[in-house]
C-alpha cells in the first residue's frame, strides 16, 4: 500500500505521461450526468492542478456547462496508451474565480480568444461557414490583442474526492492503487485487479 499522498502520485505519473506521450497528454476524459441520469463523456484538457483540484476551461452554456450546473459529481480519466497506466478521478466540480479565468484566458492565442466569442458550443450548425462568419464578425469587432474574456466562458475545479491509480501488468494482475478522502485526510487502499 502506498503511503503517498495522490497528488503527489499523480505528479510522478503524470510527469512521466508528458515525457512518454506522442499527443496531448493532459488529456482527460470528463463524465458528467444529464438532468435526467445519464451519463455523458468527453475529453477535456487539463490546464492546471494542485491539492485543490484539476481545471479545466469551457463555455458555461454548453451541454456539459448545463450538466455541471445541474449535478456537480463527476469523474475524471487520464489514460496513457504508451505507459499503461489510468488514473480515475471521482469529486465535485466547483467555478474558478474570475482572476484564474481572465489569466488563462488572456494566456490563449488571439484565435483561441475570438473563438469562444464566435462558437455558441453544442448548439445545432447550419454549416462551417456559420462558425466563419461569426468569428469574422468577432474579428472586426475585437481587431487588436484586446479581447475580453466572455462572459459565459470560464474553468471548472475538479475537487477530488477519490482516486484509483491503475498499472498495467503482465497476465492482467494489475496493480490498483484508490486514496479516499476523509476528514482526517486521504487512505490509501487496494482493490484486485
Amino acid at each position: 500500500m502506498s503511503d503517498q499522498s495522490p497528488f503527489t502520485l499523480f505528479e510522478t505519473w503524470f510527469a512521466a505521461a508528458r515525457a512518454a506521450e506522442p499527443n496531448d497528454p493532459n488529456a482527460m476524459t470528463l463524465a458528467t450526468a444529464t438532468p435526467g441520469g445519464l451519463p455523458s463523456a468527453r475529453i477535456v484538457l487539463l490546464k492546471d492542478w494542485d491539492a485543490n483540484g484539476f481545471v479545466f476551461y469551457t463555455n458555461t452554456t454548453s451541454r456539459k456547462g448545463h450538466e455541471l450546473a445541474a449535478n456537480q459529481n463527476v469523474a475524471l480519466l487520464f489514460h496513457w496508451k504508451s505507459s499503461h497506466q489510468q488514473i480515475r478521478i471521482e469529486g465535485r466540480v466547483e467555478t474558478v474565480t474570475d482572476d484564474e479565468a481572465d489569466i488563462y484566458y488572456n494566456s490563449r492565442a488571439r484565435i483561441s480568444r475570438l473563438g469562444a466569442w464566435a462558437s455558441i458550443q453544442s448548439a445545432p450548425l447550419a454549416n462551417r461557414g456559420q462558425l466563419e462568419a461569426r468569428l469574422a464578425a468577432f474579428e472586426a469587432r475585437y481587431p487588436d490583442e484586446a479581447i475580453p474574456r466572455p462572459p459565459h466562458w470560464s474553468g471548472y475545479r475538479v475537487v477530488p474526492s477519490w482516486f484509483e491509480f491503475w498499472q498495467d501488468m503482465p497476465f492482467r494482475l494489475h496493480d490498483r492503487t484508490t486514496f479516499t478522502r476523509s476528514a482526517a485526510g486521504w487512505a490509501a487502499g487496494k482493490l484486485f485487479p
